[in-house]
């Protein structure tokens, strides 16, 4: 049986991480974004640039819409990272390091994940704004396309533990990682990780050419927090496809949480890469190739493990 810390000592170590987490993140992006661009580097301004532009954020004068849904509004961002936090809990950093081990982990990390669309529906409807509300149901659509093979990719990683504890899925890949047992479940859960997150490619319901989507009244705290929420989720999607995928804790002569961390930070750079390296996709193509393509091809994942467990 093994030991847990309180509830206290887990919750602040789970907002710790995913703040540091969120911090890392940010200076990736920029630092893809400068190579991409063939600017130079210069590391004091690459570590400063996220404090600093989180200052101005806050800085910034809040806007207001006429009749807003207020409570809505501020509650949308909180949700969201509420969610994202859940879902990195579920994330072991070793056998007896997690947050929390629920015997449903996969069923937990799952649920978070499908209810990230009521919080991207409650930011687009509460400012009462055209563009915003477009912009929610867009991931309406996003989401209801990329659960299926979320899912199923998932699913596939549990097959060989015989479990749907987390620390259990990554038990069982001490002599074999998933990615290697099933080579097409985590491209298939990358996709879905950067559409969970609207990052890059398919960020649909913040897009540019809704002026902003759901962020277009945004300003201030407001804003900076939503985009702490969107980074948040992103890192909880990187870490879990670490844990399930890669082995998690497992490997050489480094420490456990070591591993964990260089597989979550190996990650986050090709979801991060997708922004800078691949154009955004329109909504309806997306949900095209969910259906006629993702879907089918998690369901032969699945089979495929389950033949080869059998």
């Amino acid at each position: 049986m093994r030991d847990y810390a309180s509830p206290g000592v887990a919750i602040v170590a789970v907002g710790a991480i995913l703040v540091a987490g969120v911090y890392v993140l940010a200076v990736l992006d920029r630092l893809l974004g400068m190579i991409v661009a063939g600017t130079s580097i210069r590391l004091g301004a690459l570590l400063a640039e996220p404090v600093q532009s989180g200052a101005l954020l806050v800085l910034q004068e809040r806007r207001t819409t006429e009749r807003p849904d207020a409570a809505g509004w501020a509650l949308a961002p909180a949700l969201f990272g509420g969610l994202a936090a859940v879902a990195l809990a579920m994330v072991p950093l070793d056998r007896d390091i997690v947050a929390a081990d629920p015997a449903t982990g996969f069923v937990v990390f799952s649920a978070a994940i499908a209810m990230v669309m009521i919080a991207i529906y409650l930011h687009g409807w509460s400012p009462n704004s055209a563009f915003a509300l477009h912009g929610a149901y867009r991931y309406g659509a996003q989401a209801l396309s990329f659960q299926i093979p979320f899912l199923l990719a998932m699913l596939a990683t549990a097959l060989p533990a015989e479990s749907l504890s987390i620390v259990d899925i990554v038990d069982a890949q001490k002599s074999v990682w998933n990615v290697v047992r099933e080579p097409a479940g985590l491209p298939l859960y990358l996709v879905v990780g950067v559409a969970v997150s609207f990052w890059g490619p398919l960020n649909l319901p913040d897009a540019a050419d809704l002026a902003g989507g759901t962020v277009v009244e945004d300003s201030g705290l407001d804003r900076l927090l939503w985009k702490g929420a969107r980074a948040a989720m992103l890192v909880a999607v990187a870490a879990m496809g670490a844990a399930v995928f890669l082995g998690g804790w497992w490997g050489p002569w480094l420490p456990g949480p070591a591993w964990v961390v260089l597989k979550t930070v190996a990650l986050l750079v090709v979801l991060l890469a997708s922004g800078h390296l691949l154009a955004r996709v329109r909504i309806e193509q997306f949900v095209f190739v969910s259906w006629v393509l993702l879907i089918p091809l998690a369901l032969l994942n699945v089979f495929v493990s389950g033949a080869l467990l059998l």
